[in-house]
């Protein structure tokens, strides 16, 4: 059976790299029994954020009422990522990323069928090397060193064409309600919320073909009734 997931998610969400790891975990358990097909789609947690992002401790501080409240909610991440051998350097990240243009290039991925490796190294940029993706030559040597050519990508972020995508993806997402990240949509018909354990992914692979729509519950960055997202 040909597997489908699709994966709603944001560059800046921890939960979305601990679900990746999961969701791999859960293809690899296949062992080629059924062919998946991975494709990434964007989700903006800081639709506002200012196009060069904002210092990480005063947004952390103003959104969590502390410093020491975001230090704790930071190491729950880490210890739940250390669990499935990611690295999250929260002390390296000094800011905090707009991510429309990591999205646009996530997209150009896509086309180009290296959208796996693009995503994994924003991620690790981001949350194991302390990188701010929201910079743009930053942003442009996170993707060529993934592999994806500079000069398109240069000329990507350059054009308008690839916003009016993202916008109509997001749009997409809201009108599926989709309030948090990661989500993940297998074979359009099963929908899993939250960085899952891979036996939840395997049984949503199992389930797809016969199973309108199911939702569980995991780990989330989720955006609330004022707009600002959890994580």
């Amino acid at each position: 059976m040909a597997v489908q997931v699709d994966v709603i998610s944001d560059v800046i969400c921890p939960w979305c790299y601990i679900g990746k790891r999961r969701l791999e975990q859960a293809i690899s358990a296949l062992a080629g029994r059924h062919e998946v097909r991975v494709r990434w789609h964007p989700f903006q947690l800081n639709p506002q954020m200012p196009e060069g992002g904002m210092d990480r401790r005063a947004y952390r501080t103003a959104k969590f009422g502390s410093w020491e409240r975001s230090q704790a909610l930071d190491t729950q991440v880490a210890e739940a990522g250390a669990r499935e051998g990611l690295v999250f350097a929260f002390e390296r990240m000094k800011r905090t990323p707009n991510t429309l243009d990591a999205h646009r290039l996530i997209g150009l991925a896509g086309q180009e069928d290296i959208q796996d490796a693009v995503v994994e190294a924003l991620f690790r940029a981001y949350f194991t090397e302390g990188r701010d993706v929201g910079d743009r030559q930053t942003l442009l040597d996170v993707v060529g060193e993934a592999g994806l050519d500079r000069g398109r990508a240069e000329a990507e972020l350059d054009a308008e064409d690839g916003l009016a995508a993202i916008r109509a993806e997001e749009e997409q997402a809201h009108r599926l309600g989709v309030q948090g990240v990661p989500f993940f949509i297998v074979n359009g018909g099963v929908a899993l919320s939250g960085a899952q354990e891979p036996g939840a992914f395997l049984e949503a692979f199992e389930q797809a073909s016969n199973v309108p729509d199911a939702t569980g519950e995991g780990g989330t960055c989720m955006v609330g009734p004022g707009g600002d997202p959890s994580c």
